[in-house]
């Protein structure tokens, strides 16, 4: 009996070990994950939305470190020397969210590449920086017209001005 619960020790510890070393790995911030997109395991969660913006996501992490929680977006690609500016705006949207729908700001917000990570400070200025491109991004969308900004046939075919863009690859 003495033999397995010995047994048992060791396997538990190599397994936390284990753990710690993967959640390294990950990238994730220390403190305990409290939500996950269900695109990557689980089931589905309703989105955060914030109705004076008509502004919806879903980070694909939210990490709780005490009273805080951090949003964190994960993307496949190996990272480019700085964040690209979409995916910065895109993990700025779920800083706003989990302000929005918990009454506390989160200092930061995490973007995970496949082999860096980058900690995205939110405070006012960022704040002010999304608001003013989702205004911006209400005034293309009630344009008649969108000019093209890129000569890329597979991203002119998912972009979402698709429907009312007169200058399509």
């Amino acid at each position: 009996m003495e033999i397995v619960a010995l047994l048992l020790l060791v396997v538990a510890l190599v397994l936390f070990w284990r753990s710690r070393q993967v959640r390294q790995q990950s990238g994730l911030p220390p403190g305990r994950i409290i939500y996950s997109d269900p695109k990557l395991y689980g089931k589905a969660e309703k989105p955060f939305y914030d109705v004076d913006t008509q502004l919806t996501g879903k980070p694909d992490y939210l990490v709780s470190q005490g009273m805080t929680l951090i949003p964190v977006e994960v993307k496949s690609q190996y990272a480019p020397a700085e964040p690209y500016a979409s995916h910065v705006y895109q993990l700025l949207a779920y800083c706003y969210l989990v302000e929005h729908a918990t009454g506390q700001r989160p200092p930061h917000g995490i973007l995970q590449y496949r082999n860096r990570t980058f900690a995205i400070d939110y405070g006012d200025e960022q704040q002010k920086a999304l608001l003013v491109l989702l205004e911006e991004m209400r005034v293309d969308e009630r344009a008649r017209s969108c000019p093209r900004s890129h000569e890329e046939p597979l991203r002119c075919a998912r972009c979402g001005f698709a429907h009312t863009c007169d200058q399509k690859l």
